[in-house]
This record gives C-alpha cells, structure tokens and sequence, in this order.
C-alpha cells in the first residue's frame, strides 16, 4: 500500500478539505510576462510597459482557476523547500505539495505585444532521475484517494521517461478517481496509447495524435469546417475512451464524447495574454463536471473560462464573475461525429 504521507512532500494544504481537482506539474516554473508597448522586433532593445512574476506551469495554472472558483484543490509539484516558486504559489494561497529536489524549479519567460500576440521561452526544467520518477508517482497515488479528478499536465522535465503520464494513469486505475491529461510530443503520443477520461488537446495536438496533417485540420478550421476536427477527435475518442476537449484559440473549442459532439465559439473580448487559456478552459470543464453539467454545458463553460483567460494579462486566474458564459455558443454537431 502507497504510504499516504510520503517522506518526501512538504507545503501547505488544508487538512480538513479533501481536494476535488488534484494537479501534478512535473515541470512546473515561475513565469515572468513583459507586456511590450510596442510590437516585438527581432535583435532591438525595447522596453516593456509592465512585468508580472506569478507561479507557473500548467497543472499549477489549473489549480489556480479551481481554487479562484472555489473548489477543493491541491497542486503536486517537484521544487526545493525555499525555491522562489513556492514563495510565489504563498503569496496566492493555492494549497500544494512538494517533491524535494536539489535545484531551483525553471524560469519562463512571455513577451506580450500590444495586440495579444504571445511569444513564450521555456527553459527545459530540472532533470529528475529514477528515484525522483518513482517519488513522483508515488506522491501523486497518495493524494488521489479522495479526489474527483487528477490532472495530469505540462511537459516533462529532463530525466523522466515520456511514458511516465502513461504509467501513472495505469496506476490510477484502480483508485475511482478520473484522470485528465494535457500535454503534447512524446507524452502525448505514449499517453494516448490506453484509457484515459479526458484528452485536452489543441489543434496541433490533436492532428499529432491522430496522424493527420496539421494543415488540413487547421485549413477546414479557418473556413468554418468542423468535419476534419471532429472526425479526428472522434478518432482519438474511440481509441481511448476519453472525451476529448480540443481547444481552437479565438475560434472557440470542441468537444467530443461517446454521446456526441459539440462545437463552442467564445465570447468577445480583447486579448492581452494567451498564455494559460488552454488551462484555464480545462479548469471550466472540470469545474462544470464536478457540478453535474452535461457535455454541451461543460464546453460552454470550458470557453467561458478560457476566453477570460486571455482577456487577462500573465496567467493570472479568471475568478467566476470574470467569466461571461451566457455569450457562449455552443452548436451540437453529433451529426458530424456519427458520420466521422
């Protein structure tokens, strides 16, 4: 039996509230956004209007928005007792746990322009060896227990193998729990080669998944042709079981399940930062799930929260007031799915 209170993890978490949503970064950061008050130009020296340093990494972007929204919520991440990351994740009282490394967690950087566009440097993350791998895991079946859902997400730091999002989800089987997973590359390919609850791709993801080229699906996308994404969402349905959420930037998200399939486009906003939208349009669907909504009101809540995402600078968290569900349509194209 997994120890419950391994050795390793340290933080700070409320022992009275089991969490509903438990997030593993196994490559978390601090991110530090410049917002330009000019458009980037390559090899110039520009200034930045504003600068913003808030924890980071996907799963830790994810169980910010749940904690914002007032779920249960507890963060699984390797970082050294002191490290800055953890400093920043006090400042906003997220509940997390720790695997102790020996080195500082990475630092990414984004570059805002004016317009919204987004240019992202993430450095690799520190290298985890066997034992660390094996602590990881372990880590996260201790916290699993009494948790709806457990979100597997991000890239994968140096050192652990690009199964290890396969392994644990093999691992979790047997704890009731349901399993996410966002991630891409080599991860993605060896997580999607079993049962899972929930894939969350975007457009190049989905088409790396699937084996279709990425242009097509992304040329049927700019015409207002769903057919592509669908059939190869539903492609990636039936070999895994998962619901597949495919998240499209400013074209909205699609959903696909083994009851249907469901297309979202967003709300109007202005964009300041893209960075964690696609995690925080996870966060809604999970957050919808835990509610008892139905698939359609799942997506629907999904775009909601990622396009307030976007409408924010950094990764900062939409909070529910700041999300605008009502301007969210959501057109059923099981049609579609059937006939992929």
């Amino acid at each position: 039996m997994t120890d419950p209170h391994p050795a390793s993890a340290a933080g700070r978490v409320d022992p009275g509230r089991s969490p509903a949503i438990v997030t593993v970064t196994a490559n978390p950061s601090l991110d530090r956004t410049l917002e330009l008050t000019a458009p980037l130009s390559h090899g110039a020296v520009q200034r930045a209007g504003s600068v913003r340093t808030e924890p980071g990494g996907k799963g830790v972007n994810v169980a910010r928005v749940a904690s914002a929204a007032g779920i249960g919520t507890r963060a699984l991440l390797p970082a050294r007792a002191g490290d800055p990351l953890l400093a920043a994740l006090d400042s906003v009282a997220l509940p997390y746990l720790t695997l102790a490394i020996d080195g500082e967690v990475r630092s990414n950087v984004t570059i805002v322009d004016p317009d919204g566009t987004t240019t992202k440097v993430n450095a690799p993350g520190f290298v985890l060896d066997d034992a660390s791998a094996a602590e990881l895991t372990e880590l996260v079946l201790a916290n699993a227990g009494d948790a709806r859902w457990v979100a597997l997400c991000g890239s994968l730091p140096p050192g652990l193998p690009h199964n290890w999002y396969r392994t644990v989800v093999d691992a979790l089987a047997d704890t009731g729990c349901r399993v996410a997973v966002d991630t891409s590359g080599a991860p993605l390919a060896a997580a999607v080669t079993g049962p899972v609850d929930l894939l969350k791709p975007n457009e190049e993801e989905l088409a790396e998944a699937t084996g279709v080229d990425p242009a097509e699906l992304s040329t049927a996308s700019a015409r207002g042709d769903h057919a592509p994404l669908v059939a190869a969402a539903t492609v990636l349905a039936h070999r895994t079981g998962a619901a597949i959420l495919a998240t499209l930037g400013a074209a909205g998200a699609l959903l696909v399940t083994s009851t249907g399939a469901w297309f979202a486009t967003p709300p109007p906003i202005v964009p300041r930062s893209t960075v964690g939208a696609g995690d925080a349009a996870l966060t809604g669907y999970l957050i919808a799930e835990c509610g008892g909504a139905e698939e359609p009101e799942r997506l629907r809540m999904a775009v909601a929260y990622g396009s307030a995402a976007t409408a924010l600078a950094g990764t900062q968290p939409p909070c529910p007031d700041q999300i605008d569900p009502d301007n969210v349509s959501v057109t059923d194209l099981t049609g579609a799915a059937s006939a992929g």
